[in-house]
């Protein structure tokens, strides 16, 4: 679970390859990678023999420095994921450049996408890969793909159904290899903190209007015991969509889904955003800020500032993703022994299910420069990256989740994962629990169900995965999802529209605009009606017809 916790910012760590420097003259200098006299591996297991020397930038940040910081001996440059692909695939890695934060490490990308110089091997979204393709800057990677990918390679990458593939599918070839993610763990849940409902004398909520009363109680009648209304109902941070204090899970409880596309009811692709039960989820947020339930100073708090509330007990009920328990949550425990936070599933205001929005977990996908003489190395690292976690030859707990280096996995350039790995470990767990048989568990199932025993033991410091991982664990909500059919997932996955590429920012800022607006009440709920106008007319309508013709193309 806790590759999860920070899983915008892991994603952003990834590393991009590149190949040698540029000459003077702007042109790029013959890559490092053996010429075709040199031996070159002709299978999916093959060792480079002579080694292949691949330059790297990185980027780091204070996660990262602070994994390596428990790592003796290692570094960012050479570590146990570098020296493993060093000694069984032949490849070694030279750092031209590591960016130290998120914004150094675009600006620096960014100039060298915009010059052309990109590098051999690299990592970007959706967006990035249309446009390296159309610059015709990289190679398809169909063959390359099914040539060298090991079977548990494909298997892994087609867990999540062929999505990701479709993703990165460009004019019908394959543009990059997903990184795959999880699309599931994506999905929301309602965070209620139980000691509090047990101190208040109120039951667990089974509707959204109980949730709604519980969200009052919390706000107005003194939860933390301090004798003053200083306790906030229902956390917001100020981009209002996320995995953190997001308002996912409160459109989806009125049967709204304001980030994903869904099918009207003529069958086509409509964006949820622009939808009336959006309108209705908003007038009832509306009317919450002005009867102070909601933080006053929402509006200009992010995720992190809006979690030092959670932390410092002065909040009960949270939307959001499965990792919270991790953060913040724990740190709320380490504060207060008695706070007990539990995941929930979504509630609905009628009698009609509550679904969970999802989108396509993955949306980093790895492209390789047109010219690349090894175009086969980055499949190859997919495969010893999969393996080394989740194959016949695991050691989970060295190259994944070492002692309480929780992050090393991150030092890999490469780290496609299972997509319901984080399911199958509860299921592990779950099913070994009822058997009596944990000490039987392998693998991931068994380094997290030692921390949950750890817990149990009296270290309070792993109550987090408890939360998640135990028999009633947020993991037990997503069985019930899964086995409910209970997520709504986006239903467009294809790459980015030419309007999508052009628009979609402009349209982003004028619906987080809008919206928080309505909700601090600075516009009247029928401002709604107007934003929809204007959604349409700055781009909506046509990225809505590129959406179609891209889906019936696609069917």
């Amino acid at each position: 679970m806790k590759q999860n916790v920070k899983q915008m910012t892991a994603l952003l760590m990834a590393v991009a390859i590149i190949g040698s420097a540029c000459s003077n003259n702007g042109e790029p200098e013959a890559s490092s990678a053996p010429s075709p006299d040199a031996a070159s591996p002709q299978t999916a297991s093959d060792k480079y023999d002579p080694p292949i020397t691949i330059s790297l930038v990185g980027y780091t940040d204070d996660a990262t420095e602070g994994v390596l910081g428990k790592l003796q001996g290692e570094t960012f440059e050479n570590n146990r994921w570098s020296q493993l692909y060093r000694d069984e695939l032949g490849i070694e890695f030279d750092y031209t450049w590591i960016a130290k934060g998120q914004d150094q490490f675009k600006q620096k990308m960014n100039v060298s996408l915009a010059s052309g110089d990109v590098p051999e091997f690299i990592q970007v979204d959706a967006t990035e890969l249309k446009q390296l393709q159309k610059a015709d800057l990289i190679m398809p990677l169909d063959e390359v793909y099914e040539q060298y990918a090991a079977p548990l390679t494909k298997d892994v990458l087609a867990q999540d159904g062929s999505a990701p593939f479709d993703a990165a599918t460009i004019d019908g070839q394959l543009m990059g290899i997903p990184n795959i993610r999880s699309s599931i763990d994506i999905a929301q849940f309602v965070w209620i903190r139980t000691d509090w409902l047990e101190k208040l004398k109120l039951p667990e909520p089974k509707t959204m209007q109980d949730l709604l009363t519980v969200i009052e109680a919390f706000a107005k009648n003194d939860p933390d015991g301090n004798g003053e209304e200083d306790t906030v109902g229902l956390l917001l941070q100020k981009d209002l969509f996320g995995g953190f204090a997001g308002l996912e899970g409160f459109f989806n409880a009125y049967h709204a889904y304001p980030t994903i596309w869904i099918e009207d009811e003529a069958g086509n692709l409509a964006h949820g955003s622009v939808q009336p039960e959006t309108k209705t989820a908003l007038t009832e947020l509306s009317r919450m800020y002005q009867d102070g339930l909601l933080d006053l100073e929402f509006g200009v708090k992010d995720a992190g500032k809006v979690a030092e509330s959670a932390s410092s007990g002065k909040a009960g009920v949270s939307f959001g993703q499965q990792w919270l328990s991790a953060w913040p949550f724990q740190s709320n425990r380490d504060n207060d022994p008695n706070a007990v936070w539990k995941g929930y599933p979504l509630m609905s205001i009628d009698e009609k299910q509550a679904l969970s929005e999802i989108s396509l977990g993955t949306y980093q996908y790895w492209a390789v420069r047109k010219d690349s003489k090894n175009p086969e190395a980055i499949v190859k690292m997919f495969n010893t990256f999969i393996e080394k976690n989740w194959g016949e030859t695991a050691e989970f707990d060295r190259y994944y989740l070492p002692g309480d280096a929780e992050g090393t996995w991150k030092l890999s350039p490469v780290t496609p994962e299972p997509p319901n790995k984080n399911l199958n470990a509860y299921l592990e767990i779950a099913a070994a629990t009822a058997a009596g048989t944990l000490s039987n568990l392998t693998g991931e199932a068994k380094v997290i169900s030692d921390r949950i025993q750890e817990y149990k033991g009296g270290n309070d410091g792993l109550w987090s995965w408890a939360a998640g991982y135990d028999t009633d664990g947020v993991y037990s909500v997503m069985n019930h999802y899964q086995e409910n059919k209970l997520f709504q997932m986006n239903r467009f996955v294809g790459a980015p529209t030419s309007a999508m590429t052009d628009k979609s920012a402009t349209l982003s800022k004028l619906t987080n605009e809008t919206f928080m607006r309505i909700i601090l009440g600075d516009l009247p709920i029928d401002a709604f009606d107007q934003f929809v106008e204007d959604w349409h007319k700055l781009g909506g309508e046509q990225i809505t017809k590129e959406v179609n013709e891209a889906g019936k193309a696609a069917n």
